[in-house]
């Protein structure tokens, strides 16, 4: 065995000679990028390390610069470790709070499924022999509550002390907690969102229906890749892999929570109830169960219901005896993220038609109108996210959120930062930018003919350059950037955003075909997700990611998902809501519609 010591922080761990740095970190607990699982392709998880116990032939791809190399730097994935080693992490930028927006809700009958009752009991006499369980049964409102071996063992301690005055937790026929005293006044629960890229909780006020406070951090399952299939592929590896991505969100999650309880002076236990959406393999792997046969045709999911846990069989760092609600899903890739956008905006309800599209690491679309909800998810890649782009990376501090296109070229970034790369609504911005000024062309090729380029300022012709991958134009010049080097959109960057675009306009072009209506027909279109709030709309109907509305039809909801999962939390109404539109959704498999790839091939292009 040899000793890996990840700094900063001097996190150590003991692991076999010959194992990976990478392969150290998730033993370690220590978060790397690494949007393409440990395959070497995308070149994210630079560590670095001494410089003289690298051997010069190592292949590192092509993602290291001499300079690099001569420094110690080395890719996590591929470096084994053969003596104990300190292992420098690259600074590490972490999700930017974009999804945790403490908005309120509006017209929600506040009805909770957790109730408190306040009780002065009896004291037992000899004449009054009542079983403490029973005495307390007696008291409350529902005969139906089961017993609870947990809280009976410590049940005489608590009567006495608190001279049998006692508020009961209850959560339907479950008794929750004893606490001495009346306590009331007090009642939380969390709102969770297990996004595939970032996770967010919302602490809320079970009584007055208040959103408290909130916080995010990038989805630690990200070491194993960037999108649902690189997950599902570890996991399917055997039951340690499928419980280490359980094990890390559910890390991730407690996290979160401390930071809450510490800034809302609250402890664990003052949480009695979470409800979670995610999309349907973050929900498996939540729930640590095997979601193998989600990758291949026919796409089976274990399960679609809704499904209630104990705190404590998670590890989730509330109550341990709190109720743990996991919203339904729809199918293999409709899941309760999208259950908790269609509450949320409240499609069933709205009249005309409503096209409502989460644009995340996975394209999410839901048309309702006419009495039908039609749902189905588009193969879009997580490009969205800024994975598999070469300076691709989250909503983060330093990253490129807006492009401005002129005679040269003007930038926005995140926390007014130098730019160190570019996050997804910057990349549509950037796309949209570049053909309207003719650096692309309408197929997506970067313009490079002398006719073509002649057509440019001569500022925007210095941009464009024939390197080692193919053409590409430069963002940001080294002397403006954040690193040693300048920040560039390739070709294949813009092939990676093409097809991920075309993917969801042929989605939504095949919803609204099978719902047998136009474009004049559709009254909104809403754009859910942290995403759709920063995107530009001009520059998404630019680069025909959505169809061809009038502008004012489009509108960003925000985190609907986070939203839905607040109001099936405040709600048991939401929450019987939410399992009708799971079962009235039609979901629509396009891997099985003949159409489908000539919408795909048309919605490629970038034709004005």
């Amino acid at each position: 065995m040899v000793q890996v010591t990840f700094l900063p922080g001097k996190r150590a761990i003991e692991v076999s000679e010959g194992s990976t740095v990478m392969e150290a970190a998730i033993a370690a607990g220590v978060p790397l990028e690494s949007t393409c699982g440990g395959r070497g392709t995308c070149g994210k998880c630079k560590v670095q390390v001494d410089p003289t116990l690298v051997d010069p032939a190592l292949d590192m791809g092509k993602f290291l610069s001499d300079s690099e190399r001569k420094a110690g730097w080395v890719l996590a994935c591929r470096y084994k470790v053969a003596e104990d080693l300190i292992v420098n992490l690259s600074e590490s930028k972490d999700a930017h709070q974009r999804k945790t927006n403490l908005s309120q809700l509006e017209d929600i009958d506040l009805a909770p499924s957790v109730k408190k009752y306040e009780l002065k009991l009896a004291k037992p006499t000899v004449h009054d022999q009542t079983p403490d369980w029973d005495r307390l049964m007696a008291a409350l409102p529902s005969p139906k509550i089961h017993f609870n071996r947990t809280l009976a063992a410590g049940l005489p301690q608590i009567l006495h002390q608190s001279n049998f005055h006692v508020t009961a937790v209850v959560d339907g026929n479950a008794l929750l907690a004893v606490e001495p005293g009346d306590t009331t006044q007090k009642s939380h629960g969390l709102a969770i969102d297990i996004g595939t890229t970032t996770t967010v909780v919302y602490l809320v006020d079970l009584l007055q229906g208040k959103i408290l406070d909130s916080d995010a951090l990038t989805n630690p399952q990200r070491v194993f890749g960037a999108d649902v299939i690189s997950r599902i592929t570890h996991a399917a590896k055997g039951p340690e892999q499928l419980q280490q991505l359980q094990t890390v969100v559910v890390e991730g999650l407690n996290t979160i929570i401390s930071r809450l309880c510490k800034r809302n002076d609250l402890k664990q236990e003052d949480i009695y109830q979470a409800v979670v959406v995610g999309n349907t393999t973050m929900s498996h792997l939540f729930l640590g169960i095997d979601p193998t046969y989600l990758a291949p045709a026919p796409f089976i999911p274990v399960f679609r219901q809704s499904v209630q846990v104990k705190a404590a069989e998670l590890g989730l760092n509330i109550l341990k005896t709190g109720h743990v609600v996991v919203v339904p899903n729809v199918a293999g890739y409709v899941g309760a993220d999208t259950v908790g956008v269609m509450i949320a905006a409240k499609v069933d309800q709205l009249p005309g038609y409503t096209l409502a599209v989460d644009i995340g690491t996975n394209g999410e679309i839901i048309l309702a109108g006419g009495k039908r909800i039609l749902t189905c998810s588009t193969a879009a890649g997580p490009a969205f996210e800024g994975a598999e782009i070469k300076y691709g990376m989250r909503a983060a501090d330093g990253a490129i959120e807006r492009v401005k296109i002129t005679d040269d070229v003007e930038l926005a970034v995140i926390g007014n930062a130098k730019p160190i790369g570019i996050c997804g609504s910057g990349l549509i911005d950037a796309i949209a930018q570049m053909a309207e000024a003719g650096v692309i062309h309408e197929s997506g090729r970067i313009v490079n003919t002398p006719e073509d380029l002649a057509k440019l300022p001569p500022k925007l012709q210095e941009r464009i350059r024939n390197a080692e991958g193919g053409y590409e134009f430069v963002l940001a010049w080294e002397k403006d950037t954040g690193l040693k080097e300048d920040v560039v959109l390739t070709q294949k960057d813009v092939r990676e955003l093409q097809l991920a675009k075309g993917a969801i306009l042929a989605g939504i072009k095949i919803l609204m075909k099978e719902m047998g209506i136009g474009l004049e027909q559709l009254d909104r279109v809403l754009l859910a997700g942290a995403f759709g709030n920063y995107i530009s709309k001009e520059a998404a109907l630019r680069i025909g990611l959505l169809p061809d509305v009038p502008l004012e039809k489009i509108r960003a909801i925000g985190n609907a998902a986070g939203d839905g999962a607040k109001m099936i939390l405040l709600s048991k109404e939401e929450r019987k809501r939410a399992a009708l539109l799971a079962e009235l959704a039609e979901h629509l498999e396009l891997s099985t519609r003949s159409d489908f790839q000539e919408e795909f091939i048309e919605a490629l292009s970038f034709e004005k």
